[in-house]
């Protein structure tokens, strides 16, 4: 069994832009399709996963409109821009960065 973890600070933007990467889709499905991803290790909360999202439309990495889900109900989806998409190439680059410079660190003697 696999126990939730809180998302370490600085990763929240690069997980949903990942997650917005495979599809357009609304909130609920983000923080869905991330704990799917995780294999349900993230749990994203409304209360993170909005302000992020409402940010990247304000910077022009992502667009919305409405549109009824598959449950028949009228939701507001986010799709990623090119904008989005360069966004998340560049927190995937500091990404790697960052956790190559901790595994040295980790590894070394």
């Amino acid at each position: 069994m696999t126990q939730a973890v809180d998302v370490m600070q600085g990763t929240l933007d690069l997980l949903i832009l990942k997650a917005l990467s495979v599809a357009p889709v609304h909130a609920w499905g983000i923080s869905n399709r991330i704990q799917q991803m995780s294999r349900d290790v993230f749990r994203i909360g409304q209360g993170s996963l909005y302000p992020a999202v409402h940010g990247f439309e304000n910077r022009g990495w992502v667009t919305s409109y409405w549109r009824t889900t598959e449950n028949n109900r009228i939701a507001r989806y986010y799709e990623l821009t090119a904008a989005g998409r360069h966004a998340l190439a560049d927190e995937l680059a500091r990404w790697r960065h960052y956790t190559s410079a901790v595994d040295l660190v980790i590894d070394g003697q």
